[in-house]
């Protein structure tokens, strides 16, 4: 759907001024507001209980 394919766009384009920044795997996590802003994005190798406390932040 189109509301899908503008938030695919707007993941793509996060952390991409890093060197190395491209999504490497699909585990990558994302943190999105309540807003749709991606807040910030975690490696595949983070446990998503290791987020408990930045989810908490959002809330």
């Amino acid at each position: 759907n189109d509301e899908t394919s503008k938030f695919l766009e707007k993941l793509k384009g996060i952390g991409q001024e890093r060197p190395g920044a491209d999504i490497k795997w699909n585990f990558t996590k994302f943190l999105v507001d309540r807003q749709g802003n991606v807040v910030e994005r975690f490696a595949p190798n983070i446990r998503p209980e290791e987020l408990t406390m930045e989810i908490e932040k959002l809330l």
